[in-house]
């Protein structure tokens, strides 16, 4: 089905992945920041925290991967 107006239809597209990769930036800025502080705090811990931020960090971007599909399903 096409739009009525079709310049919309990217409009509509790029606003959907604009406002589905803001999330995930946000959740990756605290996600890294936390690890930072927790690391300074416990140096001895570095390597599990370290894990644990990637594997958050990885659990996270598949948001904004979820959010990047969703505007070719538009």
């Amino acid at each position: 089905m096409e739009a009525l107006v079709p310049g919309l239809t990217a409009i509509g597209k790029g606003l959907a992945y604009g406002l589905a990769a803001i999330g995930p930036g946000v959740g990756i800025g605290i996600v890294g920041g936390k690890a930072l502080e927790a690391m300074a705090r416990q140096p001895e811990m570095a390597g599990r925290i370290q894990t644990t931020m990637f594997i958050a960090i990885a659990f996270t971007e598949a948001l904004a991967l979820l959010g990047f599909v969703l505007t070719f399903l538009l």
